[in-house]
């Protein structure tokens, strides 16, 4: 600032009106007297040592247990494009679904000074998020954290699942089997499973099982389409992920696309429809999940100190090829 005040031959206080948000106290002689020399220093203003000294960076933290998951993607797209819109900017901390990336990373984004925190994550270190929550704004995206009294944003699990069995029931299918990633603690496949079985348990016409994406999983299918004839067989996977690792294991079994099984994924992937006859999809409305996120965080930041509310989006169907009932 001082390098700047001595080329414009104008008062430090001046560039510091110029930098800030006082532009309009000066004149326009010395506005531009200002600008032009900042043009020749090259002088860029450090937006972090501004924030620190405003108490406000613009910054808002958002942690991803899986970048690599579809869904997470998706969602944060929509996080940053409604960051942008209201002039701020998204630092994203990937945990890899590692205990220890998830301290650490939480760590690092208190270091930066972030505003609010957005969490989508298994939440094993609930302390520290309580203990950050006293700090600033926080919001869980399709994951609750057992104590901690904070906005939640994400699907209607228990109406997706509903919805799921519906058409499965109404295509003519009756020995379901749920495909998921291992629970682990996560709230919204905690949901998926439950609803699922207590679903079936009130459809006297179906059957069900749950199965986890873990070792020998192709086998475990197999041993499902090899059962018993208790009706025409359907997978139900609960998330991309899953549905990646079922079509995998059913191409590694010589399945006939989609006339030895039907297949609904929950989730709706642009690969999808060049599988097979493409496969049918419960699409969660994730940019929109993304965008409330951040708005309930902007409420907070703005003073909102309401009870904590719940943001429950409803998922929609999309009918392919993998539900076109059963081949006779």
């Amino acid at each position: 600032m001082l390098d700047v005040a001595e080329r414009a031959g104008v008062s430090k206080a001046s560039v510091s009106r110029f930098i800030g948000e006082d532009r309009d106290l000066l004149s326009d002689e010395i506005a531009r007297r200002i600008e032009q020399a900042i043009a020749e220093l090259g002088y860029r203003p450090n937006q972090m040592a501004r924030g620190l000294k405003r108490g406000r960076t613009r910054l808002i933290g958002m942690l991803v247990a899986d970048i690599r998951n579809p869904y997470s993607i998706a969602v944060m797209h929509g996080v940053e494009t409604a960051c942008r819109r209201h002039g701020y900017s998204l630092v994203v901390c990937n945990t890899d679904r590692d205990d220890e990336q998830e301290r650490q990373h939480l760590a690092l984004l208190r270091a930066y000074n972030i505003e609010g925190l957005i969490v989508n994550t298994l939440g094993h270190h609930r302390d520290e998020l309580l203990e950050l929550h006293q700090e600033m704004p926080l919001v869980l995206v399709d994951r609750k954290v057992d104590r901690l009294d904070s906005d939640l944003v994400g699907l209607d699990n228990p109406a997706a699942v509903d919805m799921a069995l519906d058409h499965l029931e109404q295509r003519g299918y009756r020995d379901l089997l749920l495909v998921t990633e291992p629970v682990d603690g996560t709230s919204s496949r905690i949901e998926r499973v439950e609803r699922f079985n207590a679903s079936i348990e009130q459809r006297p016409a179906l059957r069900g099982a749950v199965v986890e994406t873990s070792d020998r999983f192709a086998a475990r299918i197999e041993t499902f389409l090899a059962g018993p004839d208790y009706g025409p067989k359907a997978l139900f996977c609960a998330n991309g992920v899953a549905a990646l690792a079922t079509t995998q294991a059913l191409r590694e079994l010589g399945c006939n696309l989609f006339d030895d099984v039907g297949l609904l994924a929950l989730d709706d992937l642009d690969w999808y429809p060049l599988v097979g006859s493409g496969i049918s999809a419960l699409a969660q409305p994730t940019t929109e999940i993304g965008a409330s996120a951040f708005d309930c965080l902007l409420k907070r930041l703005r003073g909102d100190s309401g009870p904590a509310r719940t943001l429950d989006f409803p998922a929609r169907l999309i009918e392919r090829g993998s539900t076109r009932g059963p081949q006779r």
